[in-house]
């Protein structure tokens, strides 16, 4: 089935960083906004930041506001995550999906990867 890989996740310290990505395979991009998305344990998924097809806008959930950057490869079907001063808060599974814009809420998202686990030690 056609689906993102996320890589990148992994254990890290409050105030540190960490680089995501997420590529698919087989399918071009260029037409859709691509989102991350995360689930802590105990707490629904929540939308972490979004960009649309050609990278013109961004959005961020307040709570990375500042914090966090994502930027998209088109040539490489690939979108990154720029996380820094990470927090424990920011603990989770880190998925990617598409879907036409990152505004149009009627849209499902489509192609979700399995994940990357990020955890921020206290």
């Amino acid at each position: 089935q056609l689906q993102f890989v996320e890589f990148g996740g992994g254990l890290v310290q409050s105030g540190g960083s960490l680089n995501l990505s997420c590529t698919l395979s087989g399918f071009t991009l260029d037409y859709y906004a691509v989102g991350w998305f995360r689930q802590a344990p105990g707490k629904e998924r929540e939308r972490v930041s979004c960009i649309s097809m050609r990278g013109v806008s961004t959005d961020h959930a307040d709570s990375v506001k500042g914090r966090f950057a994502i930027s998209r490869d088109n040539a490489k079907n690939t979108v990154y995550l720029q996380m820094t001063s990470l927090k424990f808060e920011d603990t989770g599974a880190y998925y990617c999906a598409a879907r036409g814009r990152c505004s149009n809420n009627a849209e499902s998202w489509s192609f979700w990867g399995q994940g990357t686990s990020v955890t921020v030690s206290s």
